[in-house]
């Protein structure tokens, strides 16, 4: 199994949870078909999960290096995601759109084929590197996924019909998302201290990253001492995720990017 089979399984993967994703929207009106839904969604995740592990196998490293396979993580990531915020709100529409929104990665993925390269450099062999990169992935994922909730947010509050509920569940998914962002940092700390000889070097990604922290450390902040302003919170989420997807792969385009140790992450 190579990277080349990549085709094959993003089909069969996007198949089944385009069946899913549709059979989902129609159990609105027949509420019996959404268990069919899951078992589509469902099937698609556990192909894909089987293409992780056998590509991790091949490379003989954990795919994380590139744009390309962080993307594949995504992929992976948001309909687990979808499942749990649904298991627990029952919100069918988060389950629509994580699905929308992994099939969109495998599409990037697929129109932007990439040469792998089996070899790490040194300062990535280390045991860092996986709980940092899984932990950072993950956390993007939820927080990517409370900026939707923003999103939501803002439209329903202009139609008239805001639910107090849509901010609570951007708040969860904000505290869970920060605890892991959190991890991460830490985690990242402690493998520049193993890589380079200093927990913190003021690296572009690294400012980026403590840019990102700060901003939905703010959000937090303010959703605390201001519960009843709610178009303010949106704003400050939305702009949170703008901060974060600067740090994800904008960075890597400035020309800061350069001088940069993180380097190895483009690409």
């Amino acid at each position: 199994m190579t990277w080349i089979d990549f085709p094959l399984y993003s089909g069969i993967v996007g198949l089944f949870w385009l069946v899913g994703f549709i059979v989902l929207l129609l159990s609105y009106k027949k509420g019996k078909l959404l268990k069919f839904a899951h078992v589509f969604i469902l099937l698609g995740w556990c192909i894909l999960i089987a293409f992780v592990a056998k590509l991790w196998v091949e490379l003989d490293r954990p795919p994380m290096r590139t744009l390309g396979e962080t993307r594949l993580w995504y992929a992976t990531f948001l309909p687990l995601i979808g499942f749990v915020t649904y298991i627990r709100w029952r919100y069918k529409w988060f389950l629509a759109y994580s699905i929308a929104m992994a099939g969109m990665f495998l599409v990037v993925n697929y129109l932007n084929p990439e040469t792998y390269s089996k070899t790490l450099m040194p300062a990535l062999q280390s045991p860092w590197f996986v709980p940092h990169v899984l932990v950072y992935l993950f956390s993007y994922a939820v927080l990517a996924a409370s900026s939707i909730v923003a999103i939501k947010g803002w439209v329903d509050n202009y139609q008239g019909n805001f639910s107090m509920e849509t901010l609570k569940l951007a708040d969860n998914l904000v505290y869970i998302g920060f605890a892991f962002l959190t991890l991460g940092l830490l985690f990242g700390a402690l493998w520049a201290k193993e890589a380079w000889g200093h927990y913190w070097t003021w690296d572009p990604k690294e400012v980026w990253a403590f840019l990102t922290w700060m901003g939905y450390l703010i959000y937090i902040h303010y959703r605390y001492f201001h519960v009843q302003k709610t178009k303010q919170a949106l704003t400050i989420l939305a702009l949170a995720f703008v901060v974060l997807l600067v740090c994800w792969f904008g960075v890597n385009y400035l020309p800061v990017a350069n001088t940069s140790v993180h380097t190895y992450t483009q690409g």
